[in-house]
C-alpha cells in the first residue's frame, strides 16, 4: 500500500479536503485505484452529535456512519463508497484502546499514548486502507490520508507521531507527505509572504515529518521568486511546490495539479511511474469549462434553519449544482432563514420578514432541507403552503417532508394543531411521531441511519419515473421521527399520495401531491449519493420542473 498524507498549516479552512480529493482524482486518472481516510482529532466518537453551525453538515454513509463533510468530497470526487471506519477520530481510537484494556488484552501493562494509542492509529489506518471502496475486488493502490486541523494542535500530536512511525515502517517509497499552507499577501505591501509557511514546515519537521510537497494556497498564482524562497527555506524542491490559487470552481483544482505535473512527482516519490498512465481528465476539463461558460440561472429558495453557515447544507448545494449543470443552468441559491417567514417575525423584525417573503415569491422553486428542533418550523410550513397553493416546485428532504405533511394536515384536513411530537409533545393531532425503535436517552448513533430500501407503491408516480420506472430505490437516511402510520390512510384519502414506503409497508418514505408540477417530500437524503456526472434524479426533476421542462424530460 502506498500512502499520501495531506496535512495543513498556518490556519484551518484552507481546503485540505478539496486538495486531498483532487490528488486522488489525478492519481485515479492515471489508472490507479484510490481510497481515502480522514483523521479528525476531536474527542467525539463521530460527527453525529455536532452542531452544523460549528462543524458544517454531518455526511451519512451507506453503512450508517455519521462522518465529517470531507468524506462527502471524497465520495463525490472519486466516485467511491466509503465506510464509517474511513473516518478516524480521537474518540474512536481511545474507545478501542480502553475496550481492550478492560478486556485485559494488554496483560497488565501500563496503557500509554505511546505505544498503545499510536499503535492503534497505525493499525486502524493499515486495516482500513485495505477495504475496497470502488466496487472492485482487492485493495486499492494508493490511500490518501487527510489529517484534520493544523500542525501544532495539541489534540493532533498522537496522530502526528503515529504517522511518523508509519512513514518509517512502510519506507520512503511508500509514503508521500503533502503539506497545505497559506501564502498571504499583505494589502499595504502587496508581497507574497512565505514566513507563515516556513514556520509551519519547521514545526512539522520538529515533529519528525518532512514534507515532500508544499501545496500553497493563495489568491493569485505564486511568483517564481516566492517559489524559490519557499524551496530554499522549507527544504522542498522547487518542482514540488504546487500552487493552488483561487479558481472559479473547485473542479479546476485537479486540472491545476495536472498542469503543474504534480502526478509525475507524486508517482516518482511512490515508485509508481512504471504502472501509471498519463492522466485522463477530459471529463473533468469539460465539466469545469462547462460550468464557467454557463450564463442562464435558476433561482432556488432554500428555506432552512442553519443558513448562517452554508457548509451546513453542503451536500444539498452540491446536489443542486450537479442537477443544474445537467440542465445547462447555474444555480442561484437564495438563502432564507425559516424564522423570518414566521408571522411573529412580522412584528419583531418586519424588514427581515418582508425581505424573506419577497425572495420566496420571486423564486422558481423552493427546497426545505433537513434539520432538528422547533426553531423556524412555522416559517417552513408557510413556505410549503405557498409552494403547494401556487404550484411552485417544492422538494422537502427529511424534515422538509414532515413539514409538507404537517402543512397538508392543517390546510386540507382542517387539523389546526396538527404537528410533530418533536415540536409539540402535547399536540392533539400528531401527524409526525418519534420512531418506536429510537432511543430517548442517547443521541449518538441512535437514529435510523444509512442506506435503506424504499418500495415505490405506484409505478406511475413521479419519483418512480425519475429513477427510471423502478419499483424500489436505495437511499441514505438520518432521522428519528416519522409520519404517523395511523394517519396515513386519512392523508391519502384527502389527496396526498404516499408513493414510497419501507420494507414493513408502514413507514412513509415518499409523498407526492398529484395536482402539482412537482411537490415531492422524501424521508431520505438523496443529496448524499449525487455525483457530478450522475445527479440525483429527484434534484434533476426539481430543477427541470422549475424551468417547466420536466414533462418533456419524462417523455424522452
Amino acid at each position: 500500500m502506498k500512502y499520501v498524507l495531506v496535512t495543513g498549516g498556518v490556519v484551518s479552512g484552507l481546503g485540505k479536503g478539496v486538495t486531498a480529493s483532487s490528488i486522488g482524482v489525478v492519481l485515479k486518472a492515471c489508472g490507479l485505484r484510490v481510497t481515502s481516510i480522514k483523521i479528525d482529532p476531536y474527542l467525539n466518537t463521530d460527527a453525529g452529535t455536532m452542531s452544523p453551525f460549528e462543524h458544517g453538515e454531518v455526511f451519512v454513509l451507506d453503512d450508517g456512519g455519521e462522518v465529517d463533510l470531507d468524506l462527502g468530497n471524497y465520495e463525490r470526487f472519486l466516485d467511491v463508497t466509503l465506510t464509517k471506519d474511513n473516518n478516524i477520530t480521537t474518540g474512536k481510537i481511545y474507545q478501542s484502546v480502553l475496550d481492550k484494556e478492560r478486556k485485559g488484552d494488554y496483560l497488565g501493562k501500563t496503557v500509554q499514548v505511546v505505544p498503545h494509542i499510536t499503535d492503534a492509529i497505525k493499525g486502524w489506518i493499515e486495516s482500513v486502507s485495505l477495504i475496497p471502496v470502488d466496487g472492485k475486488e482487492g485493495q486499492a493502490d494508493v490511500c490518501v490520508i487527510e489529517l484534520g486541523g493544523t500542525v501544532g494542535d495539541i489534540e493532533s500530536m498522537p496522530f502526528i507521531e503515529a504517522l511518523r512511525q508509519l512513514s518509517f515502517s512502510v519506507g520512503q517509497e511508500n509514503f508521500c507527505l503533502i503539506h497545505v499552507s497559506l501564502i498571504p499577501v499583505l494589502g499595504v505591501v502587496g508581497e507574497q509572504k512565505t514566513k507563515p509557511t516556513q514556520h509551519s514546515v519547521r514545526e512539522l519537521r520538529a515533529l519528525g515529518l518532512t514534507p515532500h510537497f508544499l501545496a500553497c494556497r493563495s489568491a493569485q498564482p505564486l511568483l517564481e521568486a516566492t517559489k524559490a524562497k519557499l524551496s530554499q527555506f522549507c527544504h522542498v524542491a522547487a518542482a514540488n511546490i504546487l500552487n493552488i490559487h483561487d479558481v472559479p470552481n473547485i473542479w479546476h483544482v485537479p486540472l491545476l495539479l495536472r498542469n503543474q505535473n504534480a502526478h509525475h512527482s507524486i508517482l516518482k516519490q511512490l515508485n509508481l511511474t512504471s504502472v501509471a498512465t498519463e492522466p485522463d481528465l477530459d471529463s473533468w476539463t469539460k465539466m469545469a469549462e462547462t460550468f464557467d461558460n454557463l450564463t442562464n440561472h435558476v433561482k432556488i429558495a432554500m428555506v432552512g434553519k442553519y443558513i448562517g453557515l452554508t457548509d451546513s447544507y453542503l451536500s444539498v448545494v452540491k446536489a443542486l449544482l450537479h442537477a443544474c449543470i445537467a440542465c445547462s443552468l447555474k444555480p442561484h441559491i437564495e438563502w432564507i432563514a425559516a424564522s423570518d417567514l414566521d408571522e411573529e417575525s412580522e412584528k419583531s423584525t418586519p424588514e427581515a420578514h418582508a425581505a424573506a417573503w419577497k425572495i420566496l415569491k420571486s423564486a422558481e422553486c423552493i427546497l426545505v432541507p433537513g434539520g432538528f428542533g422547533d426553531r423556524g418550523v412555522n416559517g417552513m410550513v408557510l413556505a410549503a403552503k405557498y409552494a403547494r397553493d401556487n404550484k411552485i416546485p417544492y422538494l422537502g428532504i427529511c424534515l422538509g417532508m414532515q413539514i409538507a405533511v404537517i402543512e397538508f394536515a392543517r390546510s386540507v384536513l382542517g387539523l389546526e394543531r396538527a404537528n410533530s411530537t418533536e415540536f409539540d409533545a402535547q399536540t392533539p393531532d400528531p401527524v409526525v411521531i418519534f420512531m418506536p425503535e429510537g432511543s430517548r436517552t442517547h443521541m449518538g448513533s441512535t437514529m435510523r441511519l444509512g442506506s435503506r430500501r424504499t418500495h415505490l407503491q405506484n409505478r406511475d408516480s413521479l419519483t418512480s419515473k425519475l429513477y427510471g420506472d423502478v419499483c424500489y430505490l436505495d437511499e441514505r437516511h438520518r432521522h428519528r421521527y416519522e409520519v404517523n402510520p395511523e394517519v396515513a390512510q386519512v392523508l391519502e384519502e384527502a389527496g396526498l399520495r404516499l408513493v414510497g414506503k419501507d420494507d414493513t409497508g408502514k413507514r412513509v418514505e415518499v409523498i407526492e401531491f398529484q395536482d402539482h408540477p412537482f411537490y415531492v417530500g422524501v424521508q431520505f437524503h438523496p443529496e448524499f449519493k449525487s455525483r457530478p456526472t450522475r445527479p440525483s434524479p429527484l434534484f434533476l426533476g426539481f430543477i427541470l420542473a422549475a424551468r417547466k421542462l420536466l414533462q418533456a424530460h419524462l417523455r424522452n
